[in-house]
């Protein structure tokens, strides 16, 4: 764990938006090649994922002030230098995210549901490796644990920045949730081979997001998860919406979109 590549002055940069710059290139090539299968212009993508990247960044530094001032934080800091630096809660760049590519795309004139199926597996990536961000920053960190995967952070910045327990072992739940998303991806690619329908991918996606994040709560630890009725998390309150979503859009897309035909 390395939370602080370097330092300018008092000003430190650090890994973690190193490694959320490279989660979005790669991201964005997987997105462009899916879209190319399917006759989608390449420019048009690049504009649609900028859009939607600061559309996500707003919206998890927004979702993140939430699940902070429902657990009984300031309101005014929101606007500390702290909010600037974090990441943010996940679900809430996945979905403003998801708002930005509805407007982006029908500006754009892309056909919605084929840019949707192309940007899905995409944002598993792109989770995947912001993921590793995570564990190098020490946000987002695991419940006690004993068991032999367990990690134990030593860094002080990382306490300062994100929280994060020192000296105790942890489940390294960034690393889990690393391999969940690569999985997702990985079926979805797979969904995609054999697709039945346009708008069957991020379905899928919903769905399968949904699913693994509420495993993966099981093992979070960090406040910022943040607990709302029931003793449900902020990620399990989402993750449920996000499975109700993605039954609704798979019968609505199944409904309204036919197949198409396989490059």
């Amino acid at each position: 764990m390395h939370p602080i590549l370097f330092r300018i002055g008092n000003f430190p940069i650090g890994t973690y938006g190193l490694i959320l710059v490279i989660a979005f290139f790669s991201a964005l090539a997987l997105a462009k090649r899916q879209g190319r299968m399917d006759g989608l212009p390449g420019d048009a993508l690049v504009d649609l994922s900028i859009t939607m990247l600061l559309a996500g960044v707003v919206g998890a530094k927004v979702l993140m002030v939430v699940v902070d001032v429902s657990g009984g934080a300031r309101l005014a800091d929101a606007f500390s230098l702290d909010t600037l630096r974090a990441g943010g809660a996940v679900h809430g760049g996945i979905i403003a995210g998801a708002i930005a590519l509805f407007w982006r795309a029908r500006k754009l004139k892309l056909n919605l549901p084929l840019t949707l199926d192309a940007c899905a597996p995409a944002a598993s990536l792109g989770q995947a490796i912001g993921r590793l961000g995570c564990f190098s920053a020490g946000c987002c960190y695991g419940s006690e644990s004993h068991g032999p995967l367990s990690v134990i952070f030593t860094s002080h910045d990382a306490s300062l920045l994100s929280g994060t327990p020192l000296g105790l072992p942890l489940h390294p739940v960034q690393l889990y949730t690393f391999c969940m998303n690569l999985v997702v991806m990985a079926l979805l690619l797979l969904i995609r081979k054999h697709r039945r329908f346009k708008g069957q991918v991020l379905a899928s996606y919903f769905i399968l997001e949904g699913l693994g994040r509420a495993l993966m709560e099981t093992w979070r630890g960090d406040l910022d998860r943040g607990v709302w009725f029931a003793g449900l998390s902020t990620g399990r309150v989402t993750a449920l919406l996000f499975i109700l979503a993605g039954i609704v859009l798979g019968f609505w897309f199944h409904r309204s979109n036919a197949a198409p035909k396989e490059a």
